[in-house]
């Protein structure tokens, strides 16, 4: 990342399962090779990633652990509060990324919620700060307030939502883009150009798009509670799709989102 700390480039997401059920699924991504946990305040399961993450035989330094700030945690005060909340329900020293969940323009906050992160990672309490979901005026708008790049901005992307004019953003300004929803929430599992992909590659339509992300340079957090599926995503990184693949997948691109649009997300 830009800030010198690395990130793995296929991660574990964790949005959706339940704190009762989120320490047996990520101690079996941990033990299939994931080094990447993504959680948030708002998927209230923080105790039970933390748990996993203690309990594990990986070396905490090997792991690395994201949440983020919800929308109702912003603002100068607020946001330290809450990313040390985290910190407690994880059970963890040090978040190694944090993330600003959401910008919700209208409440007019996230610049107080960036400057309390940068002050948090200046006191050693987060190693790197970063964004999600923000289009490029939210990005200015920071960056100009503050002078401090993010160093990743997760966004809904897959490939009905390539998000390349962002991506190219994002690279102009050395941001990583991670993608959320990298599947479609599962829908795109069913386009035939995706099928013929995973046809040639003796793969499943899964892995295909897992490796598409990694290909074009993304980060990816694909999400599953079946142990079969999580090690079959994380197997994702051994298929290289060539630069005809890219290209049919290139097709697919309509501009479709399965999640919010930023813009409207209050």
């Amino acid at each position: 990342m830009r800030d010198g700390n690395q990130i793995p480039s296929i991660g574990f997401g964790v949005f959706l399962i339940p704190n009762s059920d989120v320490v047996a699924a990520v101690t079996t991504a941990l033990d299939c090779g994931y080094r990447h946990l993504d959680t948030a305040s708002i998927y209230k399961n923080e105790v039970g990633v933390g748990e996993a993450v203690r309990a594990s035989n990986v070396p905490r330094t090997d792991i690395f652990v994201t949440t983020k700030i919800w929308n109702d945690d912003q603002g100068a005060g607020k946001t330290k509060a809450a990313c040390l909340a985290s910190l407690e329900k994880l059970g963890l020293d040090y978040v190694d990324l944090v993330l600003i969940h959401w910008p919700v323009p209208g409440r007019g906050l996230y610049v107080d919620t960036w400057r309390d992160l940068i002050d948090l990672r200046d006191n050693g309490q987060i190693k790197s700060i970063g964004v999600s979901n923000f289009n490029p005026d939210h990005l200015e708008t920071i960056i100009q307030a503050t002078g401090v790049v993010p160093v990743v901005n997760q966004i809904e992307c897959h490939p009905w939502l390539q998000q390349t004019s962002l991506r190219k953003f994002h690279a102009s300004l050395g941001i990583i883009t991670q993608s959320w929803s990298p599947l479609g929430r599962g829908k795109l599992l069913n386009e035939p150009i995706i099928k013929a992909i995973a046809t040639k590659h003796d793969s499943t339509e899964a892995q295909i798009i897992i490796a598409w992300h990694l290909k074009i340079g993304n980060v990816v957090i694909p999400k599953s509670i079946t142990p079969s599926r999580i090690l079959e995503n994380y197997q994702a990184s051994k298929i290289n799709l060539d630069s005809d693949d890219v290209a049919q997948i290139l097709k697919l691109d309509a501009g479709i989102r399965v999640g919010p649009d930023p813009l409207q997300f209050k």
